[in-house]
């Protein structure tokens, strides 16, 4: 099992960005970069390249929608490039409140998007002309635009022909086409035990479709990392990132987290949640988190019990156990975590 961190951050990204040699020479493996709408991934990509020398940059996630395959293509190539093969582009269709709220564009055709992106930038890479009859129809058709229509391949060879290309995905049509076409699954607010009874089938029916080529399908979930014997307190520092994404990331009856949380068996208090959050109660809305779910997708706690959790994602099907040390030493929870993920 490999250890990845998402990049945590507030306000100046590249003082946290700093750290992340440190944690390399610990035993990370891959750090996450997000950029929901905040200052985007390949920027911070770029630097933290830069920064260090064998750890995975990942993008956690680049959405489908507000660059096209091909600026999605140059990006990918060229962090591919400046960090000497350690990018990992993950992808998805991020959610309305994002596409539409901050990007101006409609959120249409989530699932045919990211599946013909990936397959664009995996013939791109391979230096292929960029060439589609599906959503972007590339190049052109002769009477639009321009009427150039000539497909163009990338001007500079690529680092490596391939580069890992995962997927953030809840609903079961879109778990389905990652488990058939991505390298690698970002699942949010993962909760081990409840893994395969909500996504079980889908994963199945992608897998049965799955090209020998690819490989087994790579998993990357976890959460905030406590280590001790009364630390459970800590849990509550996670009650606003649930409440956020259950109930105010996205409408009512148009919130993806907020069905999973049904999904997951807190119908009742996904529901509480998301009116409280709504109506402006967030603090209320917070303390509607349920702490089995709390306890169930972080690590926190005696040594013990967090080695209980590791062995819970294992079995989930976790291969890339992301934490977010909640410690005054980072490095050595990074350690730490290490000894017990091997």
């Amino acid at each position: 099992m490999k250890l990845s961190m998402p990049l945590v951050y507030a306000g100046n990204p590249r003082e946290t960005a700093d750290q992340v040699a440190d944690l390399e020479k610990a035993g990370l493996d891959t750090i996450w970069v997000a950029e929901p709408y905040g200052f985007d991934s390949p920027t911070l990509m770029g630097y933290l390249a830069a920064k260090t020398e064998t750890v995975e940059i990942g993008a956690g996630i680049l959405n489908v929608y507000s660059r096209t395959p091909g600026a999605l293509l140059q990006t990918a190539a060229g962090l591919d490039n400046v960090s000497g093969g350690r990018a990992v582009i993950g992808l998805g269709a991020s959610g309305p409140q994002v596409i539409e709220g901050f990007h101006g564009l409609p959120y249409d055709k989530p699932l045919g998007r990211t599946r013909e992106i990936i397959d664009l930038l995996r013939r791109g890479l391979r230096r292929e002309p960029l060439t589609s009859d599906g959503i972007y129809k590339i190049p052109l058709p002769a009477d639009q635009g321009l009427g150039l229509g000539k497909p163009l391949k990338l001007l500079n060879k690529p680092e490596r022909p391939s580069i890992p290309l995962w997927v953030a995905a809840l609903g079961d049509k879109n778990v389905a086409m990652t488990a058939e076409v991505a390298d690698g699954w970002l699942p949010f607010l993962f909760h081990p035990g409840k893994a395969h009874e909500v996504w079980g089938d889908a994963l199945a029916k992608g897998a049965a479709k799955r090209s020998a080529d690819l490989g087994p399908l790579e998993v990357s979930a976890g959460g905030m990392v406590a280590i001790g014997e009364d630390v459970k307190g800590m849990l509550d520092f996670m009650r606003p990132m649930y409440a956020l994404y259950v109930g105010g990331m996205g409408a009512r009856g148009k919130n993806f987290y907020n069905e999973m949380a049904c999904q997951y068996g807190y119908e009742k208090e996904a529901k509480e949640i998301q009116d409280l959050y709504l109506d402006g109660h967030k603090r209320d809305a917070e303390a509607k988190v349920p702490l089995e779910w709390l306890e169930a997708g972080n690590l926190v706690g005696p040594a013990s019990y967090v080695q209980e959790r590791i062995a819970a994602f294992k079995e989930a099907g976790v291969t890339s156990l992301q934490v977010n040390p909640a410690s005054d030493d980072p490095a050595a929870t990074i350690r730490q975590m290490k000894e017990w993920v091997a």
